[in-house]
């Protein structure tokens, strides 16, 4: 069974999210393939499409290598993000669905719990979660794939703080379901924005200076053939 290229890209772009490869290390298609447990052709593929989303660079004389995104592209990023879920949760609100008001509710309901039992893990998977089904609900792929590209690369260069008032925090999610359900897309975006912007407050740079992680793990990835992760 030939395994998709898809597939390969995700467990790729997930463990260098994860910090597996160093930034700036090398990606050889042959290694890649033993670890995944595919043949170089997914490999290949899935190279191509994380160099488009800037996880990796090709290299002369070296190939295909992982990125090394300088500070100022990092803080671009969240800005892009400050700029642009916004705009998703007001779309949201003209285009979202029941089905996805009942997800969101539902994941508010779930947040507001875990909140209360302080679950720092639990609120983090749910907060994703939460935003990337906001972004789902604004009818716009282009929009949610490039949210989740960000929040991807988000992830690979900063570290979040845990929030001291999460509480806080989910109520601001349900005050955005509330706005999104009843269509006012510029409380919507104006709710957002303000959640956005604080929320930014809380991420730290994983390289300053342009450093790269101390160690690489070589535990084995195989694919997970069922499709790709999120």
């Amino acid at each position: 069974m030939r395994i998709p290229a898809r597939s390969v890209c995700t467990a790729i772009r997930d463990d260098i999210v994860a910090g597996v490869y160093e930034r700036g290390s090398r990606l050889t298609e042959e290694l890649l393939a033993r670890r995944y447990g595919v043949s170089r052709v997914p490999v290949r593929e899935a190279l191509r499409t994380l160099e488009a989303e800037g996880f990796v660079v090709t290299r002369r004389h070296a190939g295909a290598c992982v990125a090394e995104p300088t500070e100022q592209e990092a803080a671009d990023l969240l800005e892009m993000r400050v700029l642009l879920e916004p705009l998703g949760a007001a779309r949201a609100a003209q285009r979202r669905t029941e089905a996805h008001l009942k997800v969101l509710r539902g994941l508010v309901r779930l947040g507001q719990e875990r909140a209360r039992r302080g679950n720092s893990e639990d609120l983090r998977s749910l907060g994703g979660w939460f935003h990337e089904t906001l972004a789902q609900s604004s009818g716009s792929p282009a929009l949610t794939s490039t949210l989740g590209q960000l929040r991807h690369k988000i992830a690979w260069m900063y570290s979040v703080e845990a929030s001291a008032h999460p509480a806080e925090s989910w109520t601001e999610h349900g005050a955005i379901v509330d706005a999104v359900a009843r269509g006012d897309s510029d409380r919507a975006r104006t709710i957002t924005a303000l959640h956005t912007e604080r929320a930014t407050s809380a991420h730290r740079l994983r390289f300053p200076g342009g450093g790269r992680a101390e160690r690489v793990r070589t535990s084995q990835h195989p694919v997970n053939t069922a499709g790709p992760r999120h």
